[in-house]
């Protein structure tokens, strides 16, 4: 029974010593240094899901979005991937500057049409996902 209780109680005060948080060596010190999140730009995926009759029409559109979207002085890239194992399915993947240009993209002209040209093309509702972009600074 004594030994039991002597290995339980070296076996608690192992496991009590690795949790317990580790001081930096004498003469260093510990690195309080926050890492902050910095958002850098955003990210835009809008995954479009086209009627199979409507994938030639819907390329042809997609060439203008993306020409008149890449002039854009906000726009950092954008490109259409095409689903290899279902060529009815597409993603745009675009980056903004910052959301200001992402508002100026979405009150221009071609854009605001684009959803009443393209709507009876669709196969069902276009996901769309704006995110930030962030860098550890």
């Amino acid at each position: 029974m004594k030994t039991r209780s002597v290995m339980l109680t070296l076996c608690l005060a192992a496991l009590l010593s690795a949790c317990n948080k580790k001081q930096p060596a004498e003469g260093t010190s510990a690195d309080t240094t926050a890492v902050t999140p910095v958002v850098t730009k955003k990210l835009i995926t809008a995954r479009v899901y086209v009627k199979p009759e409507k994938v030639a029409d819907f390329i042809e559109a997609a060439k203008l979005m993306i020409d008149s979207s890449s002039a854009e002085a906000g726009c950092e890239s954008y490109r259409l991937y095409q689903d290899p194992y279902n060529p009815a399915d597409f993603i745009f993947v675009e980056t903004w500057k910052d959301q200001a240009a992402i508002d100026a993209h979405f009150a221009m002209p071609y854009f605001t049409a684009w959803g009443p040209k393209t709507k009876d093309w669709m196969a069902k509702p276009t996901e769309l996902k704006i995110m930030d972009v962030v860098e550890a600074k």
